[in-house]
């Protein structure tokens, strides 16, 4: 079973773009990762398929429920992290952690325990107090401590510093591989790389690609930099050209002896041929 499947689902604000035909699936079990720019329609699907806001027309699944008629049972099987933390005012975080629970007629005390421990948070502190990254770490435990069978996650890095960033993906990398899937957002790009199976790309309310990280990254592209006067022309297969001063790189996608030749044939001081990394080939895809 997929844990989460779309059809043509599509959300728009009158004028203004949401998503468009969104055909997305994701495994039970995976680790997938969803990335695009601010604006892309990141936040807009993971609240359609949560149910929080209702489809303009296309339909999804999730967990095996449909978003619109059984959206209280996705709710009920889900962890949700949003971009943005907002807490009733005047609580105290460990109260806001056990609320969290008893929404969902669970006890998660000792798992709330650790992973408060985890984090180093202050149980004590009132949520008005808090910054930004509190905030969010104190989200993040409410979406865990229940060990839901889908996270979902929208930005949740942003406000964690590097040391609770590595502690964070710990904590989910545990959490998928006791089966739980793993649903992410982000714009930053070595996130995905580092810690997901799978990916997919998102942009103006689109997918753009989807497929499992490994081949992604096998374009077949290589990241050519080189210093000095290089004449490119009749060199084709070229993208994401940059010049600064002397230096000139670009992915290649062209025959590898065309290329050879021309560098050959130019005056240089420093040719180097590598792979790409996944931001690099993502940001082809940006400027496509």
């Amino acid at each position: 079973m997929n844990a989460i499947e779309t059809n043509k689902l599509t959300k728009t604000y009158g004028a203004s773009r949401g998503i468009t035909d969104l055909e997305l699936c994701v495994s039970k079990g995976d680790f997938f990762g969803f990335i695009g720019p601010n604006g892309a329609g990141k936040s807009t699907t993971i609240r359609t398929l949560l149910g929080l806001i209702s489809p303009t027309s296309g339909s999804a699944k999730v967990l095996g429920f449909d978003i619109v008629s059984e959206k209280s049972k996705i709710l009920e099987n889900t962890g949700y992290l949003p971009s943005e933390i907002n807490f009733t005012s005047g609580m105290k975080v460990k109260d806001v952690i056990r609320y969290s629970a008893e929404l969902r007629r669970k006890k998660c005390d000792e798992q709330a325990k650790i992973l408060c421990e985890r984090l180093s948070i202050d149980i004590s502190k009132r949520v008005d107090d808090l910054s930004l990254g509190n905030r969010k770490k104190v989200g993040i435990v409410c979406a865990v401590q229940h060990e839901p069978e889908l996270l979902i996650l929208d930005e949740p890095t942003s406000g964690l510093d590097p040391l609770m960033q590595r502690e964070f993906f710990e904590i989910l990398t545990e959490q998928n591989s006791k089966g739980a899937t793993i649903f992410f957002s982000s714009h930053i790009l070595s996130e995905v790389q580092n810690n997901c199976c799978s990916a997919a790309f998102i942009r103006d309310g689109k997918i753009i690609v989807s497929d499992k990280v490994e081949k992604l990254e096998e374009t077949g592209a290589k990241k050519v930099t080189v210093t000095g006067e290089f004449d490119m022309n009749g060199l084709g297969g070229i993208n994401d050209l940059k010049t600064d001063n002397n230096t000139t790189s670009f992915l290649y996608k062209g025959e590898m002896k065309l290329l050879l030749k021309k560098l050959a044939e130019s005056n240089l001081s420093n040719v180097n041929i590598t792979e790409p990394s996944l931001e690099e080939i993502f940001m082809n895809y940006y400027e496509a």
